[in-house]
C-alpha cells in the first residue's frame, strides 16, 4: 500500500492522496492521524482513511511526515459512518472531521523562526532589533512571533524578520506541538528513606529550631500514617495558611519530604453511593419484553409512551443488561442542560462508569472522555448530538431519548444532519439495537415504525396508573365578547390559576416568544425598528430595556422618540413571555412568579436554582416558553395554561401543525405526574381547529393519521423527500442571478414538478447576507439516489463557475 487518501480538517471536497514513505508502510493503518503538508509551508494532521496502490495520474503525491498515533484512533465503523453522512448529507468529509473531533486532537502548524545552519553572520550591519532577534535564536534556536514580541516592539516586528531572511541569516521553520496537556495534580509523601532508615526523634530535634518546619512534617507524617493508601494533595498544606511553600521547600531540601504529580481527570466523576433500579410496572416489563424480541429481530424500536409513562425506567433496564452483558451504550438527548433529573439518576446508579460530552465541556475536558472512550473506562455515555463521533469500542445499545426535538437537527452548524437519523445508521454499522423514545414522535419516525421498518411500541398508561391530564378549550373570542378577560387572559384561566394555587399546588404558563413585545410602532408615522443586519424587526426586551435581533443578536437601546417623525407617541405591540410573566406577576402579586426562557437562564446555575425552587415549592407560577416543556418532572404541578395557542399553529413552515401538536403534548405532561388530576387549558380565538379538537381527544393515533393524510395531499415527507439549497451573498442581485443560473441547471436535470424556486427566503437578509432558495421534491426509492446524483451533477456544473465561487452555498437534507 504505497498511496493513502487523507481527510484533512478544511471544508474542502474528497480526501486527498498522498504517498506512504517506505520506513512507515509497517506502521500505517486505517483511523490514524498523520502530519502532511498542504498548500505551501502549511502542516496538518490528516486521518488515514483509505490505502491503496493507485498513483495519481495528474500530479506527484506528497510524502506523509509522519505518523501520531501508535494504534488507530478512529474506528472502522467510525470510518464508515463518516462516508456515509458525507455521501448522504452531500456535506465535505473535512467538515466532519472539523466538528468530529476536539480541537487539541487536531495538530496545528504555527510559524517559528530559526537561524540558517552553518551561516556567518555580519554583526556590523544589524540594527538593534535584527540583533536581538539573532541572539535570541543563538540561545534558543526556534522563537516563534509571540516570543519576539517581548524584546522587539510589535509595529518592527515583520520589518526585522523581513530583513533577516532577505539577509538570508534566518528561515521560516513550522514547528508542530500537541496541544492538549493531561491535568497533573502535585502530591507529598515523607521521603521512604526517612521512614526506613533515620530515626525520627533525631530529625525532630534537628527541626527544633524551625517550629513551623517540624509541625508540617508532623502532620505529613500523621496523615501518611492514619491512612497509608490516600494520596496527600500539596494544595491541602496550605489551606489554612498556616504553612507556607517556604517551609516545605525548606522540607524537601533537606531530603525529608519529597513532591510528586499524578494524572487528573477535569471532569468531576460522581463519587457517592450507588442505587438500585425499581421494578418494573406490568407494562413496562411487556415493553422491554417486545424490544428484547424486535432487537434478536434485527430492528431497532420506537417507544412511544405517553408523558410520565416511565420510558427512562425502561431505558435504565436496557442499560443495565448492557453493561451486564460487557457492552456500553450511548445515551443521547436533545440538551444537555435541560436534562438535569435524568442524568441525576443514571449518575447514582453508575457512578465513575458514566461519562458526559456535550457543547459546555471546555477542549480539554473533551479529549479526556475522548481517551476514556477510547480505552473502554466509560459504561455509559451521556451526550448531544456530537457524542455520535466518539470513538466506541464495543458499543451494546443507542438510546436517543425526546427522539422529535429539533435540537437533533440545527440549522446553524455543519455539517446539517439528524443526530437521530444518524444514530439508526451507526448502530446498524455497530450492529447494535437503537431505541428511539418519545411522547410525541416525529411524523417520520412514527410513519416508519408502522410501516414495520422498525418495531411500534406504545405505553398508554401513565407509570403507577395515573390518570392522563384532561384538555380544556377556551374560546378567547367568546371571553372578550363577554368582557370576560383582564389582559391576555379570559377569566376562567385566572380563576384555574388561583384555584390551583389555593390548593398549594404549582402552574406552567407556556408562551413560546422570546422578548417583552414583537415589535416598538410609531403611532403618528408607522416607523419600526429594523435590524441593520437583517431584514427582520427588532424585539423589545423590557427586562434590559433594548431592543435585540433574534437573528444576529445585534442590541440597540429602545427609542424614547420616533427617529423618523420625532413623536412620542410609540406603541409595543405584539405579546412575548415577558410580557405574560408581567401581567401574571400583577394577576397573582401574592404569589412566587418565575420565567424559563433563553433570556433569563443565561447565569450559571440559573436552571438548577429554578429546579430547587420548584422542588421545595418556593415557586409558584412558571412562566416560559418551549424550555418548559422539557425535562421537569416534579409532583405538585397540576396545571398547564396556554394562553395565546393560535402563536403556535400560525407559522410558514409545513410541519407547525405537528411542531404545535407535540410542544402541548410534552409541555401538558408535566401536570398531575402523581396526583393524576392535571388540568390543561388551551386558549384560543379558534376552538374549532382540528389539531387543538385532536389534541382534547388524546388520541395519538388519529392526531397522527390527520397530519399523514395532509401531508400525503400536498407531497410532503415523509412521502417525500426534500432537499433546500439556499444561496447567500452581500450584493443581492448576485445572489439572484446565481440563484436563477442554478434552477436552470437543475431544471436541465430534474423534472419541473421537482423544483420549487428559487425565491427569497422568508428573511430576505441575515447577517448582512441575500438569502435564495430553491427546494427539490424529490420521490422516495430508487429514483431518490438517480436524481440526489443529478443535484450533485448540478453542484459541481454550477461550482465551476468562477464569477459564483464568492456565493455561500448550503445545502440542507431532508429539510
Amino acid at each position: 500500500m504505497q498511496y493513502a487518501q487523507i481527510v484533512l480538517p478544511l471544508n474542502l471536497k474528497g480526501s486527498f492522496t498522498y504517498k506512504v514513505p517506505e520506513e512507515l508502510m509497517s506502521q500505517i493503518q486505517l483511523g490514524m492521524r498523520v502530519l502532511v503538508p498542504f498548500g505551501g509551508k502549511k502542516i496538518y494532521t490528516g486521518i488515514v482513511f483509505e490505502l491503496h496502490d493507485n498513483a495519481p495520474e495528474n500530479f506527484v503525491a506528497k510524502d506523509i511526515i509522519s505518523i501520531l498515533d501508535e494504534r488507530p484512533i478512529l474506528p472502522e465503523e467510525q470510518i464508515r459512518f463518516w462516508n456515509w453522512l458525507s455521501d448522504y448529507y452531500l456535506c465535505n468529509l473535512g467538515e466532519i472531521y472539523r466538528l468530529a473531533f476536539p480541537s487539541s486532537l487536531k495538530l496545528e502548524s504555527e510559524t517559528y523562526l530559526k537561524l540558517k545552519p552553518g551561516i556567518v553572520i555580519d554583526f556590523e550591519n544589524l540594527d538593534v532589533n535584527e540583533m536581538y532577534l539573532v541572539q535570541a535564536l543563538e540561545v534558543r534556536q526556534l522563537v516563534n512571533l509571540t516570543d519576539i514580541e517581548a524584546f522587539i516592539p510589535k509595529k518592527e516586528i515583520i520589518k526585522t524578520i523581513n530583513s533577516l531572511i532577505d539577509l538570508q541569516y534566518i528561515e521560516i521553520d513550522e514547528k508542530i506541538a500537541e496541544k492538549y496537556k493531561a491535568k497533573e495534580v502535585a502530591y507529598v509523601k515523607i521521603n521512604d528513606e526517612v521512614l526506613g532508615n533515620q530515626n525520627l526523634t533525631e530529625i525532630l530535634l534537628k527541626l527544633n529550631k524551625a517550629p513551623k518546619q517540624k509541625d508540617l512534617f508532623l502532620f505529613i507524617l500523621e496523615k501518611q500514617t492514619e491512612k497509608p493508601d490516600l494520596h496527600i494533595k500539596k494544595a491541602e498544606l496550605f489551606e489554612d495558611s498556616y504553612f507556607g511553600s517556604s517551609h516545605f521547600k525548606a522540607l524537601a531540601d533537606k531530603g525529608l519530604v519529597e513532591e510528586y504529580f499524578m494524572q487528573k481527570d477535569r471532569i468531576e466523576s460522581y463519587e457517592g453511593e450507588i442505587e438500585e433500579i425499581e421494578e418494573l410496572s406490568e407494562q413496562q416489563k411487556t415493553a422491554k419484553v417486545e424490544i428484547d424480541e424486535a432487537f434478536q429481530e434485527g430492528k431497532n424500536v420506537l417507544l412511544h409512551g405517553v408523558t410520565s409513562s416511565g420510558k427512562t425506567h425502561i431505558y435504565l433496564e436496557k442499560i443495565e443488561e448492557c453493561i451486564r452483558n460487557g457492552k456500553n451504550v450511548l445515551f443521547l438527548l436533545p440538551e444537555i442542560s435541560l436534562t438535569k433529573q435524568i442524568t441525576q439518576r443514571l449518575e447514582k446508579k453508575y457512578g465513575r462508569q458514566l461519562g458526559f460530552y456535550h457543547q459546555k465541556l471546555t477542549d480539554f475536558e473533551r479529549v479526556e472522555v475522548w481517551r476514556r472512550i477510547k480505552q473502554n473506562d466509560i459504561r455509559v455515555l451521556v451526550g448531544t448530538r456530537n457524542a455520535l463521533f466518539l470513538p466506541y469500542q464495543n458499543l451494546g445499545l443507542i438510546v436517543v431519548d425526546e427522539e422529535h426535538d429539533s435540537a437533533y437537527k440545527p440549522r446553524d452548524v455543519s455539517p446539517y444532519f439528524n443526530a437521530r437519523d444518524a444514530a439508526l445508521v451507526l448502530g446498524n454499522l455497530y450492529d447494535t439495537g437503537v431505541i428511539l423514545g418519545s411522547a410525541t414522535p416525529s411524523v417520520e419516525s412514527y410513519y416508519r415504525a408502522r410501516k414495520d421498518k422498525m418495531k411500534y411500541i406504545f405505553l398508554e398508561e401513565r407509570f403507577g396508573n395515573v390518570n392522563l391530564p384532561e384538555y380544556e378549550l377556551i374560546n378567547f373570542k367568546e371571553a372578550q365578547e363577554s368582557k370576560n378577560v383582564s389582559g391576555n387572559f379570559s377569566t376562567r384561566l385566572i380563576d384555574a390559576i388561583k384555584a390551583t394555587i389555593d390548593d398549594k399546588n404549582q402552574a406552567i404558563v407556556l408562551h413560546n416568544r422570546r422578548g417583552y413585545a414583537n415589535v416598538v410602532e410609531c403611532e403618528t408615522c408607522g416607523y419600526v425598528n429594523y435590524c441593520s443586519n437583517c431584514d427582520v424587526v427588532m424585539t423589545y426586551h423590557k427586562a434590559a430595556n433594548e431592543m435585540k435581533c433574534h437573528y444576529c443578536g445585534q442590541r440597540a437601546s429602545k427609542p424614547k422618540t420616533c427617529p423618523k417623525c420625532n413623536s412620542e407617541n410609540l406603541n409595543e405591540r405584539g405579546v412575548g413571555v415577558e410580557q405574560i410573566h408581567e401581567e401574571v406577576s400583577k394577576l397573582f402579586p401574592e404569589n412566587e412568579v418565575d420565567r424559563m426562557d433563553v433570556d433569563s437562564m443565561r447565569k450559571k446555575f440559573a436552571y438548577e436554582k429554578l429546579y430547587e425552587k420548584i422542588e421545595e415549592g418556593e415557586t409558584d407560577i412558571v412562566v416560559g416558553t418551549q424550555m418548559i416543556s422539557k425535562g421537569l418532572d416534579f409532583d405538585h404541578i397540576e396545571l398547564v395554561a396556554i394562553p395565546k395557542a393560535d402563536s403556535l399553529l400560525y407559522v410558514q413552515d409545513f410541519r407547525a401543525e405537528e411542531r404545535a401538536y407535540q410542544l402541548i403534548t410534552q409541555v401538558s405532561g408535566r401536570a398531575g405526574r402523581v396526583s393524576g388530576k392535571g388540568k390543561i387549558l388551551i386558549q384560543t380565538y379558534n376552538p374549532d381547529h382540528s389539531v387543538f379538537q385532536l389534541i382534547k381527544m388524546n388520541n395519538p393515533a388519529k392526531i397522527y393519521k390527520y397530519i399523514l393524510t395532509e401531508r400525503q395531499k400536498f407531497h410532503y415527507p415523509p412521502f417525500t423527500k426534500l432537499i433546500m439549497i439556499e444561496l447567500k451573498h452581500r450584493r443581492d442581485d448576485k445572489v439572484d442571478r446565481a440563484s436563477q443560473f442554478l434552477g436552470s441547471i437543475l431544471r436541465k436535470y430534474l423534472p419541473e414538478d421537482c423544483i420549487l424556486g428559487p425565491e427569497r427566503a422568508q428573511i430576505a437578509r441575515l447577517n448582512n447576507l441575500y438569502q435564495f432558495q430553491i427546494l427539490l421534491k424529490l420521490p422516495r426509492g430508487k429514483n431518490y439516489e438517480r436524481y440526489k446524483q443529478m443535484v450533485l451533477i448540478s453542484l459541481k456544473e454550477f461550482d465551476e463557475i468562477t464569477a459564483y465561487q464568492s456565493i455561500k452555498k448550503d445545502v440542507f437534507v431532508d429539510f
